[in-house]
């Protein structure tokens, strides 16, 4: 039987939601071993002088606990 933890992340990115999304993933991967997915639960983003800052994500990532 496989035991699956999630933890929260907060991304932020000055391209988009997606690259907000993969720079949370990758950076969490450097210390969380057997990540099986991420869940978006929240998106924003920031302004400024009328114009897009930065995206943010706030995301959920599974992973596997192992033995």
């Amino acid at each position: 039987m496989a035991i699956l933890k999630v933890i929260e992340v907060l991304s932020n990115s000055k391209e988009s939601w997606e690259d907000a999304t993969s720079r949370g993933v990758e950076k969490a991967a450097k210390s969380v071993k057997n990540i099986k997915s991420a869940f978006v639960q929240n998106m924003n983003v920031t302004v400024e002088d009328g114009k897009v800052e930065e995206y943010r994500v706030n995301l959920k990532i599974t992973f596997e606990v192992k033995d």
